[in-house]
């Protein structure tokens, strides 16, 4: 799937649009999103909320994913993990995921996520099933 269909398919909906993710870079070997840390992905004490975090993470490996598919095919998450590594308030997150493992039936992705001042907040790992697009 090309760049340019993902953004099209994604535009003004979905998750990513809700946290107000925002692609940086993506090739198949390379991705890299930002998000604001505002009220919208805080948790109740103004801390970045861990599932944003994961959100993030899932949104980067899937675009990743779709770029590397061959034609007729489409990626899903099928397991995901993450660390949360030290809090964050306020500021923006960058996000960049490279494949480990490409195969026939799954992706792997590995995902980080660092502050501005480029301190890791977030690892995790990210399983894409790839299946047939017209499933």
């Amino acid at each position: 799937m090309e760049l340019a269909e993902i953004m099209r398919l994604n535009e003004g909906r979905g998750l990513g649009h809700t946290l107000g993710i925002e692609l940086v870079e993506a090739t198949p070997d390379r991705v890299v999103m930002r998000m604001e840390v505002g009220e919208r992905v805080q948790q109740p004490f103004g801390f970045l909320h861990g599932g944003a975090s994961v959100a993030l993470a899932e949104t980067v490996a899937s675009v990743g994913g779709l770029l590397g598919c061959p034609p007729g095919k489409a990626v899903f998450g099928q397991e995901i993990n993450a660390n949360h590594l030290r809090p964050k308030q306020g500021g923006a997150l960058v996000a960049t995921g490279w494949p480990l493992h490409r195969g026939r039936t799954t992706q792997v992705w590995q995902i980080e996520i660092a502050g501005e001042d480029g301190k890791l907040v977030c690892v995790s790992r990210c399983t894409l099933a790839v299946v047939d697009a017209r499933q």
